[in-house]
């Protein structure tokens, strides 16, 4: 059995040499595979998988290979797993820790970005530093604890970059899974009013529950015109970007004051023409968001344990870690109007569970 030097392991857990892992092959090709549990080294811990979220990041990753960057090249055909939004619990601890409650680079400098440079949770078991660990209370469902990660997501996006300050305004375009969560995140900080765009109206109701003060369906109404009428005739203070459209850069960058800020989360699958003369006039500030930062996960961890929003609300589907092509097709295809799909490798975590940063 896995005994590692230098490894405190549980007879609590009892850990195999080897896991079954979903590995990258050709583009859009995921195959399931025996792979050795991994050992943590110093800093690090082992997570026994409980639960994965699917992301639109994981799809770009699968379908078209950034912004994964395994071995300096393209993730594909490299024995890389991916998946970056998961929970579990604490199986092993590292050399020299003793507490686990606690970017792109150098592996061996103890750089990991998991799912995106190392191997990531489409698996059973992975190691995580102590550091990129948020601690879920035991009431928290796995499913539920998946999506911290995206509410840090739209956290990190309004605040840390953002600067977001209570009262003021912000718009959300594209009803995902982050801008359904960005909704409820900028309620919770205090925004007013908060403003959700989209198509569909079913996911705008979600929106509604979530803390939108009002809706907009661009099928109906000009958006801009719309964002204006209702807050006043004036702009907002921000825009988190989520629908990745290809007018939705020039849209956000007209319902914004001057000085607002647009926050890009979206991830468009071509170039796009850009007003840069209307961001230049009007002094406004355009950023991109990747990732979620440690602050705002442990704080988005922190809203979801007080229930100031209710993330469960946008989890529409649950597959077994065996299916996983499966869970990928509904969330890709977003089929039966897939939201927030997640991929179960076990019935019930024990204590000690994590999300993983």
């Amino acid at each position: 059995m896995y005994a590692p030097t230098g490894v405190r392991t549980s007879t609590d857990f009892p850990i195999p040499d080897t896991m079954k892992a979903w590995v990258l092959g050709d583009p859009g090709e995921l195959l399931l595979r025996d792979k050795p549990v991994p050992v943590p080294k110093k800093a690090e811990v082992l997570v026994r998988i409980d639960a994965v979220a699917i992301c639109a990041t994981d799809l770009e990753i699968i379908y078209h290979g950034p912004p994964a960057l395994i071995l300096g090249g393209m993730p594909h055909n490299k024995n890389f797993t991916p998946g970056h939004e998961y929970m579990g619990t604490v199986v092993a601890l590292g050399p020299g820790v003793d507490d686990y409650w606690l970017n792109y680079g150098d592996v061996d400098k103890g750089h990991r970005a998991n799912g995106f440079t190392t191997d990531g949770g489409f698996c059973e078991y992975q190691v995580n530093n102590i550091n990129t660990l948020v601690a879920i209370p035991d009431a928290m469902s796995d499913e539920e604890a998946t999506l911290v990660v995206t509410a840090g997501t739209a956290m990190y996006g309004l605040t840390e970059l953002g600067g977001l300050v209570a009262g003021e305004s912000v718009v959300v375009t594209g009803p995902g899974p982050i801008g359904l969560l960005g909704v409820a995140v900028a309620k919770a900080l205090g925004a007013h009013p908060v403003i959700l765009t989209g198509t569909r109206d079913n996911r705008l109701q979600i929106g509604r529950e979530l803390g939108a003060d009002h809706v907009i369906n661009v099928r109906q109404d000009d958006a801009v015109a719309a964002v204006r009428r209702l807050n006043g005739s004036k702009g907002v203070d921000y825009v988190l970007e989520c629908s990745g459209a290809p007018n939705a850069v020039n849209e956000a960058v007209r319902m914004v004051n001057r000085g607002g800020k647009v926050c890009l989360a979206a991830f468009p699958h071509e170039e796009t023409p850009v007003d840069i003369a209307e961001i230049v006039r009007n002094n406004i500030y355009v950023y991109g968001i990747r990732g979620e930062g440690k602050s705002a996960t442990h704080r988005a961890e922190a809203f979801m344990t007080q229930k100031r929003f209710d993330a469960t609300k946008i989890h529409t589907h649950t597959f077994p870690l065996d299916d996983l092509p499966t869970a990928i097709r509904y969330a890709k295809d977003r089929v039966e109007d897939a939201i927030k799909v997640v991929v179960k490798a076990r019935g019930v975590s024990a204590a000690h569970k994590v999300a993983a940063e």
